[in-house]
């Protein structure tokens, strides 16, 4: 009976010796590492899939100020309607005459389509806005409808108004529309006085409950989206629209500062980038400029970084095309921007931009910390086609503001000729971070390789530090939300994690996509006019910026990293100390097809108060949630029981955990 037993114990201690030796993790509590910034997790920001006008910008009317190339473009008229282009904003000057037909029942109309319609809700407030005259003097009186012209109803009119105009001046006037009913796909009417000619430019509609409820504001929803995933820095404009498709398509800053009635319409480059996702009335009205940037950054609680045009245009549309990349000795102007644009953010309200910023509400500076020069240039073989302009840029900028921290790029890969050429340039031009792109597929982010790819970079002093500015997993076949490649997203960012002291940023992209106007994916966000619902792969950032501490924990293996490698059973693994809070957080993904007993071994810890784990889970590796299921896959948080400086515990199959303990 005796030799049993200690078989029995001897099998009991040997299970636990094996187990100990593959899935034990041993973190090092009191050896805190390399410091974690407050910018490793934010959020990047372009004009594409109608993340603006159509998304995050709340404004409803589509083309309100008639300056689409086809100026009558989402509009139907009807009657007597004639368009002028001599109005009150110098950069807008198209405006629309209503006269009267001459005719009882022959009446005079406008009607927007929106985008993709307009989604309206049930007694909900709508502020609609206008500027209006009688250009001949006198009175008239117009009369403003939300519609619904799509379902079989005996009165279209879903809620209505009257405006009074008088007068010869141009004058913003407004109403209250209040519907009656919610309608997804609602238009908007504007009927002209029987008797009186109107003028009308600037036709607007806005939710009266935006974000923080601003007239010229953002849909109240998907800011708060991005608000709840406690981002530590926003990146802004793009992408691929800084650099537009020739020079005189690209962003500038300066069109969309000042009054929004008077910020000048550019072409977007996605609206006809893909033929198979082609949509020919997309535009920027700069209603998002970058003065609702940087107060968007403000709300958030994080740094603005925004990204300026080197004075080249789209390179894979442009290859070596000289005429569209701007000569060194003509770069003046591009520099000057980004020396005003310093100004604007920081300046006292007293410098010109500085003032600019004040008269728009904002007397405090913005405290710009961050200036990124160019979006994925790169060079050409005998061509320093980007690398040259960089330097004229931060030779200035360096001289002028030491304070900001510049960052470069290495191009459109993450890998082979462009990144191999451009990095250690990075270096030699004292960039003092460098931007980072990988859209790649499933079998790149479990790659060994990719795993370990910080692990290796340069650590030795005024080496730049890197910035992930786009990042994401594309799944087989075609490019969904689904939940095994935020999966992959979450093992690889332990490798973010890990290596802190060298990546300082990284935010995942695209970040916005409305379901009938996407033109790529994965996105983090998608929405129609009235709904939104937050993907896997957001809910992967969002779990990393609430739990993302301030240092790094030492966390090894089998005496290594924790990088999925072929000997960790599809464990990837980070772990990192809140130093204000006394909280060790441990981030586990696991990525085999079976749960793993893990051992979570805490050196230098005498005892564990308090634990929970928060897990993202499916069953189905291509579940996605949807507008119809918005929260088919969500984090689940539970408390754990904990004793003494050891947790054994399991990470189920297919499973993201990130373990709190106190």
């Amino acid at each position: 009976m005796k030799r049993k037993l200690f078989l029995t114990s001897l099998a009991i201690v040997s299970s636990l010796g094996s187990f100990a030796q593959s899935n034990e993790m041993i973190i090092q509590a009191k050896k805190p590492g390399a410091a974690i910034q407050s910018t490793m997790y934010g959020i990047f920001f372009e004009d594409i899939n109608y993340a603006a006008d159509g998304g995050l910008y709340a404004e409803m009317v589509a083309n309100r100020s008639f300056e689409y190339p086809n100026s009558f473009a989402c509009w139907d008229i009807s009657g007597k309607v004639s368009l002028k282009d001599d109005g009150p904003f110098d950069k807008n000057p198209h405006y629309v005459r209503l006269s009267p037909s001459g005719f009882r029942d022959k009446h005079t109309m406008i009607e927007n389509h929106g985008f993709f319609g307009m989604g309206v809700k049930k007694d909900h407030e709508y502020r609609f806005t206008v500027w209006a005259r009688c250009p001949e003097g006198g009175n008239a009186k117009i009369w403003v409808d939300l519609v619904d012209n799509a379902t079989m109803t005996d009165d279209q009119k879903l809620g209505n108004g009257g405006i009074d105009i008088s007068g010869k001046e141009w004058k913003k006037y407004s109403l209250i529309l209040k519907p009656k009913k919610t309608f997804e796909k609602a238009h908007l009417r504007v009927w002209g006085d029987s008797k009186v000619i109107t003028d009308l430019e600037h036709v607007s509609l806005f939710p009266v409950d935006t974000w923080k409820g601003r007239e010229n504001g953002m849909r109240k929803d998907l800011a708060q989206a991005l608000n709840d995933m406690k981002p530590g820095i926003f990146r802004f404009p793009g992408g691929c629209i800084v650099e537009g498709t020739d020079l005189a398509t690209r962003y500038q800053w300066k069109n969309t500062v000042g009054p929004v009635e008077n910020r000048p319409l550019n072409e977007n480059r996605w609206h006809y980038t893909f033929t198979t996702r082609y949509y020919p009335n997309y535009f920027q009205s700069y209603g998002l400029g970058f003065f609702e940037f940087f107060q968007l950054c403000e709300d958030f609680g994080c740094d603005a970084l925004p990204v300026l045009n080197c004075g080249m245009a789209c390179q894979y549309q442009n290859p070596e095309k000289t005429d569209q990349y701007v000569a060194l000795d003509d770069l003046g102007p591009y520099i000057q921007d980004a020396l005003d644009l310093i100004e604007f953010a920081n300046g006292d309200a007293s410098t010109t931009w500085g003032k600019v910023r004040a008269d728009m509400g904002h007397p405090e500076p913005f405290n710009l910390k961050f200036l990124a020069i160019g979006n994925e240039q790169w060079d050409y073989k005998d061509n320093p086609a980007f690398t040259s302009r960089l330097k004229k840029f931060l030779d200035v900028l360096k001289a002028k503001h030491p304070e900001i921290k510049y960052i470069g790029t290495t191009g459109p890969d993450s890998e082979g000729s462009k990144f191999d050429m451009l990095q250690p340039k990075m270096k030699e031009l004292k960039a003092d971070l460098y931007d980072e792109h990988f859209y790649r597929n499933e079998q790149w982010f479990t790659d060994s390789v990719n795993r370990h790819r910080y692990d290796k970079y340069d650590r030795s002093k005024g080496a730049p530090k890197v910035f992930a500015g786009e990042y994401a997993c594309h799944g087989k076949g075609k490019k969904w939300n689904h939940f095994n490649a935020a999966l992959l997203e979450a093992a690889f960012m332990t490798g973010y994690e890990r290596n802190a002291d060298v990546v300082h940023m990284a935010t995942y992209a695209p970040l916005f996509a409305h379901v009938e106007g996407w033109q790529w994916r994965p996105d983090a966000i998608w929405y129609d006019n009235l709904n939104s619902f937050k993907t896997c792969s957001y809910w992967v950032q969002y779990l990393y910026a609430h739990y993302k501490g301030t240092n790094v924990l030492p966390l090894t293996m089998n005496n290594k990293a924790v990088a999925g490698d072929s000997d960790q059973n599809g464990l990837s693994a980070s772990a990192v100390i809140n130093k204000p809070t006394g909280e060790i957080y441990v981030k586990v993904a696991n990525i085999s097809d079976k749960a793993q007993s893990i051992r979570l071994n805490l050196k230098g810890v005498k005892a564990l108060t308090s634990g929970k784990v928060i897990t993202l889970h499916s069953d189905n590796p291509i579940e996605e949630n949807s507008i119809q299921r918005p929260d088919a896959i969500l984090p689940v948080e539970k408390d754990i029981e904990v004793a003494g400086s050891i947790l054994d515990t399991e990470v189920p199959a297919k499973t993201f955990a990130v373990f709190v303990l106190k």
